[in-house]
């Protein structure tokens, strides 16, 4: 069950745009992410948006949304930690896994 704070769902043009996506491309935005990532707690959305700048010749049609999603993958790869509804890119925070560092 999804309410009006959950993110949006992706739409036909979104799915159609991302399908366009090769492999290499899924790997670029992963690490966009991940390099946008840091061992302080930001918001999911925050490292979208930088993310999504990372290449500014590429993926126009992509939406934040896929981010978003993307985001989940990685966190489910152990590559980052959340906190949060991650369905909820704006009140869910990401890092990078802390690996023996004080907060």
């Amino acid at each position: 069950m999804t309410d009006s704070t959950d993110d949006s769902v992706l739409d036909l043009g979104d799915l159609l745009a991302i399908a366009t996506l090769s492999q290499g491309d899924i790997q670029a935005i992963d690490l966009a992410l991940v390099t946008n990532s840091v061992a302080q707690w930001r918001k999911v959305a925050y490292v979208v948006g930088m993310a999504m700048e990372a290449y500014p010749d590429r993926f126009h049609d992509i939406p934040d949304i896929y981010y978003a999603e993307r985001v989940k993958v990685l966190v489910s790869q152990g590559m980052l930690e959340s906190q949060g509804n991650l369905s909820r890119m704006r009140f869910s925070e990401i890092r990078l896994p802390n690996q023996g560092l004080s907060q």
